[in-house]
């Protein structure tokens, strides 16, 4: 048996201008991708880094220009009706009808799937029960909230048992405990054995559920590794400093970006900047004695070591998915 659920190389894919006109775009760059067996694996990058499009390459709903694609042994360019027999999709955006009672949608799947009308039924409701649907089972799915939607599609992607999963932005809209419930049903489905690939653009999302995360920025790979590999490459470590009401913000950013080693940048209504520094402790020094010296005064500071969130700043053209602000 392979090694791996999904192995990727070499991918690229461009977009021509609207009706053939216009500028073209290139999503994919040569994207690598090796997802293991038995495990999750994030696909994290901003809006518009190319993760939608390489998982929809690899789910055979868009052929690249270039790159070869395996799902569970089989070349998904080759034999894309293979692949999709064994692969479940949820999208960003649950794939559901409305009018539908929760159970008639799972039933409706297993159908499509080719299951006998008593397997079908008999499946629908062991996915009920599963997702803790039951108690909604027969109301039509447009009453279900949203963290009930993006559950019930997540269960119709498994009405065939795949082997890999590929889940696109699976908690996008939805509150916090709408989330942990479906961090919970992943890492239950990593538990029985199936691969999953998810993007996501929240960070703690990633460090949460992924054994592996790989950063991609304008359809370009820019690191691979475990949420601790990443931290630990990282060069720098992080000063925080906090600034008394008043600052003058033009004269503290030209110190931070003198002696940082990356952009600095602070959450909205916050008197709290961070930067990336080189020197730890001692650049800490050299950055307080230059903020006292221009009339800035910091109130507290720590160093810490990076997270992250600090990690995708560093690898990344675009913040990450939280209200932020960086020196202009």
């Amino acid at each position: 048996m392979d090694e791996y659920a999904i192995e990727v190389s070499g991918l690229t894919k461009t977009f021509g201008g609207k009706f053939g006109r216009g500028e073209s775009h290139r999503a994919l760059g040569g994207v690598d991708l090796q997802v293991k067996r038995g495990t999750v694996h994030a696909l994290l990058g901003p809006n518009g880094a190319g993760k939608t499009t390489t998982v929809r390459v690899i789910s055979t709903l868009l052929k690249p220009d270039e790159g070869t694609v395996t799902v569970l042994g089989t070349d998904a360019l080759a034999d894309p009706a293979k692949v999709r027999r064994s692969i479940g999709v949820s999208g960003q955006y649950a794939a559901v009808d409305g009018n539908l009672t929760g159970w008639e949608n799972l039933r409706m799947v297993a159908r499509l799937y080719g299951l006998k009308r008593k397997a079908a039924g008999a499946r629908a409701d062991e996915l009920i029960n599963d997702f803790r649907l039951t108690d909604a089972r027969d109301r039509p799915s447009r009453t279900y909230s949203g963290g009930m939607r993006r559950r019930l599609d997540l269960a119709g992607s498994l009405i065939a048992r795949p082997g890999v999963v590929i889940l696109d932005e699976p908690t996008t809209g939805l509150d916090p405990r709408g989330r942990r419930e479906m961090w919970a049903l992943i890492e239950n489905l990593v538990s029985t054995g199936t691969s999953v690939l998810l993007t996501t653009q929240y960070l703690e999302e990633a460090d949460a559920l992924a054994d592996i995360i790989t950063v991609i920025d304008k359809g370009v790979v820019v690191a691979k590794g475990t949420a601790a590999e990443l931290k630990a490459a990282s060069q720098s470590t992080l000063l925080t400093v906090e600034v008394a009401q008043g600052y003058d913000r033009d004269r503290l950013i030209a110190v931070l970006t003198e002696y940082g080693s990356g952009e600095p940048y602070s959450h909205a209504h916050s008197m709290a900047w961070h930067v990336p520094v080189a020197h730890g402790n001692a650049s800490a020094a050299a950055v307080i004695q230059a903020l006292s010296e221009t009339g800035v005064i910091v109130s507290d500071f720590t160093v810490d070591a990076p997270t992250l969130d600090d990690v995708f700043l560093n690898l990344t053209s675009t913040t990450p998915d939280k209200n932020e602000e960086r020196a202009a």
